[in-house]
């Protein structure tokens, strides 16, 4: 059986929620252990980090995160791309994988941390109230998109390892956020969006996009 791979930022949660259900089994207390030892399973649940081999061609847009589509809409976008655009939002629940994936090979060319609210990641006004982490990608087209991690009503920490300037490689690793959030991709009009709202996601798989 092949080891469970869990990404580094939940070593110490789960570390810490193991200490506290052995504290409670060598006390005797078996309620109280029993909820410590499920809380440590959803801990590690929650950390996993699978490997991924997403589609391979050229033009492929994937989704940087697991979740369900909850929209694909047209909209003026004045903060990123600066145009119209279209938007898809993926809603991650507590369950999913929560470890995030570049959708395009390029550089980054601008990264932008918004500390805001905590309002449902699921809420329209949480695209632009909540806090939120933006990595605007161009590729060697020069074809430009964003995707932005989202921190939801339970999340309180986002996690990215970018910088300004790095090259990167579509689905590759590169953070996460922390219990329940959502993803925002702002695409161009010119890449054809291939999800609609209801889809499942699963990050450096689904293909939610093409360039023509």
């Amino acid at each position: 059986m092949s080891r469970i791979r869990i990404a580094r930022e939940g070593y110490p949660l789960i570390g810490g929620a193991a200490i506290l259900t052995l504290f409670l089994v060598l006390f005797g207390w078996k309620i109280p252990a029993a909820l410590a030892l499920l809380l440590t399973a959803f801990i590690v649940s929650f950390f996993r980090d699978p490997e991924r081999v997403g589609p391979s061609g050229p033009g492929l847009i994937l989704s940087p995160a697991d979740g369900r589509v909850i929209k694909v809409a047209s909209i003026r976008d004045d903060r990123f791309l600066h145009g119209d655009a279209t938007l898809v939002s993926i809603f991650m629940s507590p369950l999913n994988v929560h470890v995030n994936r570049i959708p395009m090979s390029g550089r980054v060319i601008d990264i932008r941390y918004n500390k805001g609210k905590y309002f449902r990641a699921f809420a329209d006004k949480a695209s632009l109230d909540n806090e939120q982490n933006a990595v605007l990608l161009e590729d060697a087209q020069g074809r430009r998109m964003c995707f932005v991690q989202i921190a939801g009503f339970l999340a309180r920490r986002i996690v990215c390892y970018l910088q300004t300037g790095m090259a990167v490689e579509r689905g590759r690793r590169y953070g996460m956020i922390m219990f329940g959030s959502r993803a925002d991709i702002y695409l161009p009009p010119t890449a054809r969006v291939r999800v609609r709202v209801g889809d499942r996601a699963y990050g450096a798989v689904t293909v939610i996009g093409e360039w023509p």
